[in-house]
């Protein structure tokens, strides 16, 4: 499982024009299911998600989570976090999960995300998507489980 995570000022994703889900400040998580995840692992991306200390305090040194920092989540699926271009130029994603088992998970990372209490917006999972972004820092971190 991998995330690709990012502190944003505002980010919105939209599928054929129309806007899907929208955030001001908080995270963009690109989040990847590969074929060895487990459906077990997902409390625990979830507890890192809501525990990381990337936005600044009244010092400006990165302390706060999203909560404390009144941010939101937009969850984004992105098998292309599995994308191996090691052998020639042309991605492989053999790596990557089955598409209805990570849908299932990508749906439940969001409610656990709910759960402990973040407002979650959301990609389509499977769409072509536009994602625009304003990263804050810039701040980008890659988690993998």
């Amino acid at each position: 499982m991998r995330a690709l995570v990012q502190r944003v000022a505002r980010a919105e994703v939209r599928v054929e024009g129309t806007s899907v889900g929208r955030i001001d400040r908080g995270l963009l998580v690109l989040i990847g299911f590969g074929k060895g995840d487990r459906e077990a692992q997902l409390p625990k991306m979830a507890d890192k998600l809501c525990a990381l200390r990337i936005f600044p305090d009244a010092e400006a040194k990165m302390n706060l989570d999203v909560r404390a920092a009144g941010g939101q989540v937009l969850l984004v699926s992105q098998f292309t976090l599995y994308g191996d271009v090691r052998k020639g130029n042309r991605p492989s994603f053999v790596e990557a999960a089955d598409p209805v088992e990570a849908e299932g998970w990508y749906a439940l990372l969001g409610r656990l995300l709910t759960e402990r209490g973040l407002i979650v917006q959301y990609g389509r999972f499977g769409a072509a998507m536009e994602v625009e972004l304003i990263n804050d820092g810039p701040v980008t971190l890659m988690i993998e489980l």
